[in-house]
């Protein structure tokens, strides 16, 4: 990835300045200069690499190589782009918008941070922590006191990071990788504010190794990523089954079926992109049909799923992999009376950083250019290994390696979780109790449950349970596979050994010797019908399924698949044996265990009708029937009282509310905002998205200026204060008059 920054796939035209790797107005040196154009016996690697090899055979050659003089444009452009969508992300995906939900004080919660004794600061604190790394970003993307906004956005980003490894994901990860290289850049020495104040930085080349950087992490996101999608599960097309209904992929589903548009387009599709990425963008000759078909990509993502800005930082990262001095030609097509407030389209001006001696000549590097070559080399080595260093912390292993966040391991692996047990037994007692789990990631991590059970064995005290033990029942599929258990449900979590250095105990190995039953129970699913669910179990010998059926679910049976199973009935106390093949009805109110007796795991898969739902779907069917025959005049018979407002009447005075009337309005409210919706025109929909950002940057500058003034004046009467925050709370008569969906906030407490 050291190739020349000015276009490493083709002959290079020399720069009015650099031509020949020399300062204007300085005489040629003898032979020719590494940083000068190819010439006519130029060999193919300088056409293909935009270097020789020779350049990498001697250290002090791959010190010169590195420091040879490129235009900053390109990097500055970079720069400006990646600070403004940091300054976007801080209010949205880093959580200022809802930061009092998250550390609100003395709120009881269980955190999980990376290091123990990380802890969050007081809420007034984490307003002003968050205001530093918004400046930060600011000041970053406009290039102004560009090493100082550097450090004040990276410090609070990697402590916020580091303090939550439940929000860990890999473009987190990379967010706070291009800001630690762009702190070590000269990325402020075009279209900063710095420029413009110190002259000597205005407009100045910068070494070859500030594009090798930021180039090789972008080439290892793309690359690895490939890597990691040639797992079984990707190539066979189980990690994103259910993407191809999507409605973007709509034009594919016209010529193919949508098995083959999960195959072929959704994993096929990405597999070919992340493997190629990186080299298709490195040379020139495939650089437009490279960024055609990542621009497309990454425009994908951004509606297919919520993952912030990645989606538009990975497209400004496009721009680093172009022509350096594209910036330049840009604003030079610009109109005349708009030049003056662009960046400069002058050729840019040498710098003490880079290198103009001549090829033979070993002197002129300093011992700094030395350990800038060095650092390049290192890190790159290091971004390498570090998805592959999962042998050396064990204990993050679970079903799939290390903790998930920096192995670019994206959306390879998708989780089901069917049941999440929580059990607690006070040790002096013997009384056991349930706590409702949350839905956070930590019940996918084994170094995370045992932070939770940690956390719970402190607090549980406080509620009268005395030397708390904590079991989990974690349930899960992963990629379609069957459900199964992730750890073993009879270790109490609070006194289980646990090391980042050796391999967890008690996690429960993945059962990948059924997965070839995948297409099995994709049949079986096949084969029911719209109103038949089914939840397919995979267990292991001497452990038991404890389940209640709901009365909802009036017709419930259970069917074994493989092995053989005892099947508890609790309440009637009576036991029956299952082999491959049997089934029972199951009775609904009551609880029931299956016990795996077979010497090798069962298999064995719940069919259940929900009765309720049923009766319930076909009510609402009958009044939207009966609806329209009103409607239409077809209808001869009155309505009685209490079904009159089926037709947007108000219910007779005295006349009680009829519950299926209720859920019959209920739905329909729901289905009219859905229609709305979806018939919304691009105006509507644009204005709808611009409003949800307003509110949201809004509360997020409201809160902050409540933070700071309490910091700085003191907290006024908790009165006042309420006020204040309903104030920030505001989202406008529309949007308080519209119910909201969905439940739970994203900040629901948990213990």
């Amino acid at each position: 990835m050291a190739a020349a920054a000015e276009g490493p796939a083709r002959r290079r035209r020399p720069e009015r300045g650099e031509g020949a790797g020399r300062p204007p107005g300085s005489p040629h040196p003898p032979g020719r200069d590494p940083g000068a154009g190819a010439g006519a016996g130029a060999g193919l690697a300088r056409r293909l690499l935009g270097f020789e090899l020779r350049d990498l055979a001697r250290w002090h050659r791959f010190v010169r190589l590195l420091h040879r003089p490129t235009d900053s444009a390109a990097l500055g452009a970079f720069r400006g782009a990646f600070g403004l969508l940091m300054a976007l992300d801080v209010p949205q995906e880093r959580g200022l918008g809802h930061l009092d939900q998250r550390f609100l004080d003395g709120l009881e919660v269980c955190r999980f941070p990376l290091l123990p004794f990380l802890q969050p600061l007081p809420l007034d604190w984490m307003y002003l922590l968050y205001t530093v790394m918004f400046l930060g970003a600011l000041g970053i993307m406009a290039g102004c006191c560009y090493r100082l906004s550097c450090v004040a956005f990276l410090g609070p980003y990697w402590y916020l990071l580091l303090l939550d490894k439940t929000s860990w994901n890999n473009h987190s990860y990379l967010y706070g990788l291009l800001a630690f290289q762009l702190a070590l850049l000269g990325a402020d020495r075009y279209g900063s504010l710095d420029g413009l104040l110190r002259p000597q930085k205005r407009n100045a080349h910068v070494p070859l190794w500030n594009y090798t950087l930021l180039r090789a992490q972008i080439f290892i996101v793309y690359f690895i990523a490939g890597l990691k999608k040639l797992d079984a599960d990707w190539v066979g097309g189980y990690s994103m089954s259910s993407l191809a209904r999507h409605w973007l992929f709509s034009p594919f589903r016209l010529v193919l079926s949508e098995e083959m548009t999960s195959l072929l387009v959704v994993h096929g599709g990405g597999l070919v992109l992340d493997l190629s990425a990186g080299f298709l963008l490195f040379f020139d000759a495939t650089r437009p049909i490279a960024l055609f078909f990542v621009t497309y990509f990454h425009c994908m993502n951004s509606q297919l799923f919520s993952i912030g800005m990645f989606p538009y930082t990975m497209l400004a990262s496009s721009g680093l992999f172009c022509h350096p001095s594209w910036p330049r030609h840009l604003c030079a097509r610009c109109p005349p009376w708009l030049r003056g407030v662009l960046p400069s389209t002058q050729p840019p001006r040498p710098s003490p950083d880079c290198h103009y001696g001549g090829r033979r000549a070993r002197g002129g590097l300093r011992p700094r250019q030395h350990l800038a070559a060095a650092f390049t080399l290192l890190y790159v080595l290091e971004q390498l290994f570090l998805p592959y260093s999962h042998f050396i912390t064990q204990g993050y292993n679970n079903w799939t390696n290390g903790l998930y966040g920096y192995s670019w391991d994206m959306m390879v692996h998708s989780r089901f979780h069917q049941h999440v047990k929580i059990t607690y037994r006070d040790g002096l007692t013997g009384e056991v109790g349930y706590l409702k789990p949350g839905s956070r990631r930590w019940k996918d991590h084994a170094d995370m449950l045992k932070q939770y059970s940690t956390c719970l064995s402190h607090l549980l005290p406080r509620y009268n349970v005395s030397q708390p033990q904590i079991y989990f029942d974690v349930w899960v599929s992963i990629n379609d596979r069957f459900q199964q258990r992730l750890v073993d449900p009879r270790v109490d979590l609070v006194r289980a050994p646990w090391s980042p250095w050796s391999p967890t105990p008690w996690l429960l190995p993945l059962l990948l010797e059924l997965s070839p039953w995948r297409e099995r129970l994709q049949e079986l699913e096949s084969q029911l019908n719209g109103h038949t669910d089914a939840v397919f179990i995979a267990d292991f010998p001497g452990l038991h399924l404890e389940n209640f059926v709901s009365e909802d679910l009036g017709n419930t049976s259970l069917r074994v698949l493989r092995g053989e199973v005892l099947v508890e009935l609790v309440e009637q106390h009576q036991n029956r044996s299952l082999r491959e093949g049997e089934g029972m009805q199951l009775p609904a109110g009551q609880y029931h265990k299956v016990h795996t007796v077979s010497p090798e795991p069962s298999c064995y898969m719940y069919l259940y009708v929900n009765t309720t739902a049923l009766a319930l779907e076909k009510n609402l069917t009958r009044l939207q029937e009966l609806r329209e025959r009103v409607r239409n005049g077809t209808e001869t018979e009155p309505l009685p009282p209490e079904l009159r407002p089926i037709l947007g009447e108000p219910p007779p005075a005295g006349t009680a509310a009829d519950p299926v009337v209720t859920a019959f309005l209920r739905r329909q409210r729901r289905l009219e905002e859905q229609n709305r919706r979806r018939e919304a025109s691009l105006a509507q929909r644009l204005h709808r998205f611009l409003r949800k950002k307003f509110y949201l940057f809004r509360r997020s500058a409201l809160m902050t200026c409540i933070s700071l003034r309490n910091l700085a004046l003191g907290r006024p009467p908790l009165q006042q204060l309420a006020q204040e925050v309903a104030f920030a709370n505001w989202r406008g008569e529309e949007e308080e008059a519209r119910p909201e969906g969905g439940g739970g906030g994203q900040g629901d407490p948990e213990l």
